[in-house]
């Protein structure tokens, strides 16, 4: 099945009262891990791309070839997305929709209101375009997100006059208000701002995206599902599950040296985790 945009299938997510997950792709390992997840679960699944991993993995259009190349290998029947993560400027979200990404997330939090809505806008018509989905955000989330950085202190929760605004002036798709999450591990229990949420989800009617959705206890993922969330974003999990499953089979065998002997396990652990975030988000049987 070729790439498709994020819009559908949040569409039907959002009215059918389940998520679909972002899984952010960092390697050869997660993007065959986290395909064949969505296969086998019969899932919807949306590829998250940082740009600092694009640059690791070699730049936008070799993610893209890689992807192309795992769905035809691996036939891949279920939907797929491949989305810029947090793109920090026009330009980098026009290369990555020239290069073949099938939705885009422009970061403009920021920015004061008027410049996000107007950077965001400018990048809506350009996706728009070329078919291409849009995810926008307003307010700030704290934690770490590649090179970007946000103090707790400097996290700001959305404000929901702001949110309808922003919505209705640039036309996106998707919606990621600050709500309380946090991108990384969480340092104690997580507080999301549910009560914000309905009210922007009502004011909106988009579909909602939580960012930091590691370690956020099942009850508010699926308290959030209700009030109108449809895309939540996974990669610490993964990294961490990952990274165990490594040192566990380098302390096993301290000798061993070919990366498919401890990359292969390692992918098994993400595949694990990430059906475990299917079934979770209720996405699984959904595609």
């Amino acid at each position: 099945m070729p790439l498709v945009s994020m819009k559908e299938m949040l569409d039907v997510a959002k009215d059918n009262h389940y998520a679909v997950g972002q899984f952010n792709i960092n390697n050869l390992e997660f993007t065959q891990a986290i395909l064949q997840a969505a296969q086998e679960e019969s899932s919807p699944v949306i590829l998250g791309v940082s740009e600092g991993a694009a640059k690791y993995m070699g730049g936008f259009k070799t993610v893209v070839l890689m992807v192309k190349g795992l769905l035809e290998d691996y036939n891949i029947t279920v939907p797929v997305a491949i989305h810029l993560d947090h793109g920090s400027s026009f330009e980098t979200c026009a290369k990555a929709i020239h290069a073949g990404f099938t939705s885009v997330m422009i970061d403009g939090s920021h920015h004061p209101l008027e410049e996000n809505i107007a950077l965001t806008k400018k990048v809506v018509e350009l996706a728009h375009f070329h078919g291409v989905s849009v995810e926008a955000e307003l307010g700030r989330i704290g934690g770490q997100e590649d090179d970007l950085i946000v103090d707790d202190a400097d996290a700001a929760y959305a404000i929901p006059s702001e949110c309808k605004q922003l919505v209705e002036e640039t036309g996106v798709d998707c919606f990621a208000p600050a709500l309380g999450s946090v991108h990384g591990p969480y340092k104690g229990e997580p507080n999301l701002g549910f009560d914000r949420m309905e009210e922007i989800f009502n004011t909106t009617s988009l579909p909602l995206v939580l960012h930091g959705g590691t370690g956020i206890p099942t009850k508010d993922i699926q308290k959030a599902i209700t009030l109108g969330t449809s895309k939540i974003n996974v990669n610490t999990e993964n990294q961490i599950s990952s990274a165990k499953r490594v040192r566990e089979v380098l302390a096993e065998k301290p000798n061993e040296y070919d990366p498919r002997k401890y990359l292969g396990p390692a992918r098994d652990a993400i595949k694990e985790t990430v059906i475990g975030k299917m079934r979770e988000f209720g996405s699984s049987g959904k595609a």
